[in-house]
């Protein structure tokens, strides 16, 4: 009974042992994993270097500017260089609408942008922004305020309604080329609701209310001829009616 005893335990050590054995086997193989694939990751960021970056489709923000936004740098590694990051980082911008990057091998990187376009001056409170086509702000404003832009004077915050009014206006100006062909355009956006939208085209206040801006102007600049030839000094116009215009200080309604 005890040889046998004795025999089973023996048994049982060398178990014990082959697994203890298969386990460190497994351990050092896991070891060994890890290091080759720190080792592979190292090497290949060492692999194709960026030589050159190349922006495009970019305006109003430099390349330098660009590639501090982005994270990147010349010697960065293609296989490193994470397309997704540097778009999301870009889009941070409010000049940036879109990003497309693509990896030439074996050095280069191109990063194609679509920017939004200036499209009117936003006058809040006398501190001034360029807007983009939306009402959204790209960027404040501090020197001299850009020629062919309309200017919206106003809050868009606390005038939601009407400042969304504004903005179709000043599409319309711009489709017009009201902006481009006249002096200073500014939308007085500052009233108490969109029925008192006004426009003020050289220093003529134009009383233009909500909606049909293109037929309202389009009656305005049918009249401008007569009130040249009367040689009048308008105080303002008011286009809100839907069959007449007034002209003040003339009293009477030209049609």
């Amino acid at each position: 009974m005890k040889a046998l005893r004795l025999k089973k335990n023996r048994k049982a050590d060398r178990k014990v042992k082959v697994k203890v054995y298969h386990l460190v086997i497994l351990v050092i193989l896991a070891g060994a994993g890890v290091l080759l694939s720190v080792a592979v990751h190292t090497a290949a960021m060492r692999l194709f270097p960026v030589k050159e970056i190349v922006f495009s489709g970019n305006k109003h923000i430099s390349d330098s500017e660009l590639k501090s936004m982005a994270g990147i740098h010349s010697g960065d590694s293609l296989l490193a260089i994470s397309a997704k990051g540097i778009s999301e980082r870009l889009l941070q911008s409010a000049w940036i609408k879109s990003v497309s990057i693509r990896k030439e091998f074996p050095d280069r990187l191109l990063v194609r942008l679509c920017e939004a376009k200036p499209f009117a001056i936003l006058d809040k409170r006398g501190q001034t922004f360029l807007i983009d086509e939306k009402g959204g702000i790209l960027e404040k404003m501090t020197g001299d305020t850009v020629p062919f832009l309309p200017i919206i004077t106003g809050d868009p915050v606390r005038m939601r309604d009407t400042f969304t009014e504004a903005i179709r206006l000043a599409g319309v100006l711009k489709d017009k080329k009201i902006a481009t062909e006249r002096g200073r355009v500014e939308i007085l956006a500052n009233v108490k609701g969109p029925e008192d939208l006004a426009v003020m085209i050289d220093s003529v206040v134009i009383k233009i209310g909500q909606g049909d801006y293109e037929q309202k102007l389009d009656r305005l600049f049918s009249l401008e001829e007569e009130i040249k030839k009367r040689s009048i000094t308008v105080d303002y116009v008011d286009l809100r009616f839907a069959n007449r215009v007034v002209v003040k200080p003339i009293s009477q309604v030209i049609r």
